[in-house]
């Protein structure tokens, strides 16, 4: 592998030290930020310390991969930094937004078609959004086409870190929270619905993480990017992402403009990708041997 940092390298590190930033800037009222801190710069280290030390065990599987956890820690901390120094909620814009575009909150219409067969459907589809997007990547890998999963991953990490500054800008819990005491009817599933459903609550439930929907951005970009390996699989994934999409609404964890927002962050992120991480800027090696 050719050494220094790739541009997911400078991208993961510019974030961690622009939020690392604004942590220090509210450390009093940001709960553990002392230990965010730490966890910022022992990251920045390791991605340094992967990008120019040699021989590293592991370091190719390292290299490849690190910026997917890396990203789902990050989700994990702006839930704390949102929650200590964001005062505002626009919960009721984005509603009401909605309301002026439907003339009815979406997620109460659609209590015309819910059943339980359609709402286990539906949280089975929503459930299924990390291990959908990591599948383009596995098969990358285990075709030992790094160059493209290097592009891959840098597409995603884009995508998931825009988002987040998109939370930390615009926190919105969603209408199953802010438009409860309209809904006449609770979800019932047949099955899993909800043990699915709890199992969310406690990865999700205490973020301000609607806008835009990540289950939008990144279901779009995983389906564009299936389309390199196979028409079959990029048919798949179309179908799936216009179930994810239903599912957002459906079960009441989005705004109709929160997807509207996805899919116009999804396609500015594919329109910019290419310019902020040309080939030339790439490893050349295709091998997977250091």
């Amino acid at each position: 592998m050719k050494r220094g940092l790739w541009p997911v390298d400078w991208l993961m590190l510019a974030y961690l030290l622009g939020i690392g930033s604004i942590v220090a800037l509210f450390h009093r009222s940001i709960a553990h930020s002392g230990t965010i801190l730490i966890a910022h710069v022992g990251g920045m280290f390791l991605i340094g310390a992967s990008a120019f030390v040699p021989r590293l065990p592991g370091l190719h599987l390292f290299r490849h991969w690190y910026p997917l956890p890396y990203v789902a820690l990050c989700y994990r901390e702006m839930s704390v930094i949102i929650g200590s120094i964001r005062g505002a909620r626009f919960d009721a814009t984005l509603a009401a937004t909605d309301f002026a575009i439907w003339r009815c909150n979406p997620t109460v219409w659609l209590e015309q078609i819910q059943s339980p067969a359609l709402t286990e459907l539906m949280q089975l589809a929503y459930a299924l959004f990390v291990p959908s997007v990591l599948l383009v990547a596995v098969v990358f890998w285990l075709q030992r086409r790094f160059e493209e999963l290097r592009s891959y991953v840098f597409l995603l990490t884009l995508g998931f870190l825009v988002s987040y500054l998109s939370y930390l800008l615009v926190p919105v819990r969603g209408p199953r929270f802010f438009l409860a005491n309209l809904q006449t009817e609770p979800l019932r599933g047949l099955w899993l619905f909800e043990r699915v459903r709890a199992a969310l609550d406690v990865l999700e439930s205490a973020h301000y993480d609607c806008f835009p929907s990540g289950h939008v951005e990144m279901t779009v970009l995983a389906w564009w990017t299936s389309r390199r390996i196979s028409t079959g699989l990029a048919r798949g994934f179309g179908a799936y992402t216009g179930c994810t999409i239903l599912a957002t609404v459906y079960l009441r964890y989005h705004y109709t403009v929160d997807l509207m927002a996805g899919l116009g962050v999804a396609w500015a992120i594919l329109a910019a990708a290419p310019r902020l991480m040309p080939n030339r800027g790439q490893a050349a090696d295709t091998t997977g041997r250091g």
